[in-house]
């Protein structure tokens, strides 16, 4: 029972922070996919990789930054109550390295597809796309 309670709370929260995202998906006026097969706008393969550059966008920058924050102010709360206890250092520990290990993971995968797509000489905006414009 108090499983059951625990992950409808958390599937509560993540509806809440969720919630946000799909309604401002379209914010910018040009939405997800930035063709729409007209004569000055088709859907060709830049098209596509400007889709995959915002999707690689957000997931990088809007997503994994902020969880890794928050997730280190997790462990420095978890720092700051252990009291003594080593219980409560290894977890904070253990929360730190994941943190660090999936920031490193998550960047490291960026600039593999990024060198990747330099290597077969692709040259356009969603390559060197500069995050913050």
């Amino acid at each position: 029972m108090q499983k059951t309670k625990k992950n409808i709370i958390s599937f509560l929260i993540f509806l809440i922070l969720i919630i946000p995202v799909i309604s401002l998906a379209s914010a910018d006026g040009l939405g997800l996919v930035p063709c729409d097969n007209s004569a000055e706008n088709l859907c060709d393969f830049n098209a596509f990789m400007a889709l995959i550059n915002k999707v690689i966008k957000f997931i990088l920058f809007d997503l994994v930054i902020p969880i890794s924050a928050i997730m280190f102010a997790y462990a420095g709360f978890l720092m700051v109550t252990s009291g003594g206890s080593t219980e409560a250092k290894n977890r904070m520990k253990s929360v730190f390295t994941n943190t660090v290990l999936g920031l490193i993971i998550a960047l490291a995968a960026f600039i593999i597809i990024r060198t990747i797509l330099s290597i077969l000489g692709y040259e356009g905006d969603w390559i060197g796309f500069n995050p913050f414009p």
